[in-house]
């Protein structure tokens, strides 16, 4: 019995040696990160044989150093204690410009000058030339796109999503989504009139958010939130919080859309019955309210579902796809997240991925829970959305007894 309990904590502490050093690896994460994405661009786009004349060498390697030293302060100044919003306007800007000019930097950097090599166009210099162009002509048109449709109304994407569980009664009902909208440094109190006006062309049954309203307390963008006061539905107005609200005074936002007409599902439910069929309509707080620290805010999926009938089918609210583990575990029918925005900026999504089972669209898991990823309705931070649209969901639910 020794020698087994022994060999088996030899090889629980071999396997732990692996995470122990990747955790301190990630602890300097933030250090190492600025100093690749601004060191590579620069690298590439002006030490690799382009010969630039002096000044402009000089001048680009001085702006990569500036960034270098004011990104990270903006963004503290941006998103710390001080919560300066230009600063963040600032940070937040840098390192969307900086993302996609390293994406590009290392692809371009080396696809476009392989390309150029095996087809014999030019010489050293005229190829690293031709991708520094390249780079920073692909890195501009991107940008500009990326600010465009982070700054639009979404898109309304709709989508049929039959559950083997919902009665015929409540065939057709239609569900409103967003999420994600992050009011911020950015006034976008008039894009959200817009987006609200929108939702209510759907004329939804039921119309949800499904949390991460803002970067900040609820006093300081509530001119941004009021316009969610004029959102219609025909039978409820529903929220559950994201982790953004538990940096932001929760209990804020919470009271906040209370006071505009919204059902706020803290671990709660409600029931949506038609045609002599009920559905529940369930909402967990976000999985970080625990470590919060604030009072009561947890995410509870069983005091949710406390007293609903359980041959009734459920939606669940839950603002991080990663919850659908305790869904399907429960055997919710639908659950419905934001939380990704389906990566934002090209390619953030492979990162995404690290953390959550989605990234955005539809799901099944387990036996019979679906999980719909919406990629949200506004944009957090980089004012960019980069191969990733902003999207308002209008999701229809099937029964398979509906009539024709």
């Amino acid at each position: 019995m020794t020698e087994t309990s022994d060999t088996r904590s030899a090889a629980g502490e071999a396997q732990e040696a692996p995470r122990s050093r990747l955790q301190r690896l990630m602890r300097y994460l933030p250090l190492i990160a600025p100093v690749l994405l601004w060191a590579v661009p620069c690298w590439v786009l002006l030490h690799t044989g382009q010969r630039w004349p002096l000044p402009v060498t000089l001048i680009g390697t001085a702006l990569s150093v500036l960034g270098l030293a004011g990104m990270p302060l903006a963004m503290v100044r941006g998103h710390g204690r001080r919560q300066q919003d230009r600063a963040a306007i600032v940070g937040d800007t840098l390192l969307g410009c900086v993302w996609v000019l390293f994406t590009w930097s290392v692809l371009l950097g080396v696809l476009l000058r392989l390309a150029l090599t095996v087809a014999g166009v030019g010489d050293g210099q005229g190829r690293a030339r031709m991708v520094t162009w390249a780079v920073l002509g692909v890195t501009a048109v991107l940008l500009a796109w990326g600010y465009a449709e982070a700054r639009r109304v979404p898109r309304v994407r709709r989508l049929d999503v039959e559950l083997p569980r919902l009665g015929a009664g409540l065939d057709g009902t239609r569900v409103a989504l967003i999420t994600d909208t992050h009011y911020g440094p950015l006034d976008r109190a008039r894009w959200s009139a817009r987006v609200c006006d929108t939702v209510n062309t759907l004329e939804a049954d039921l119309v949800c958010h499904t949390g991460d309203i803002a970067d900040g307390t609820a006093e300081r963008r509530r001119a941004q939130a009021t316009p969610l006061g004029t959102v219609q539905a025909a039978r409820a107005r529903v929220y559950v919080t994201g982790n953004h609200e538990y940096y932001s005074e929760a209990q804020g936002w919470v009271d906040l859309m209370g006071e505009l007409g919204w059902e706020p599902l803290r671990n709660r439910h409600l029931l949506l019955e038609r045609g002599g069929d009920t559905l529940v309509v369930a909402g967990v707080d976000d999985v970080t309210a625990e470590s919060s620290g604030l009072a009561g805010h947890r995410a509870h999926l069983a005091g949710a579902l406390q007293g609903a009938d359980p041959d009734h089918p459920v939606l669940l609210l839950a603002h991080q796809p990663k919850f659908i583990d305790r869904a399907a575990a429960h055997g919710i029918d639908l659950q419905l997240s934001g939380h990704t925005h389906g990566g934002q900026i090209w390619p953030f999504h492979y990162l995404v991925r690290l953390d959550q089972p989605a990234v955005a669209g539809l799901s099944s898991h387990g036996a019979r829970t679906l999980l719909y990823t919406s990629r949200g309705t506004g944009f957090w931070g980089p004012p960019f959305r980069v191969f990733a649209p902003s999207e308002i969901t209008l999701l229809v639910l099937r029964s398979p007894r509906r009539s024709g």
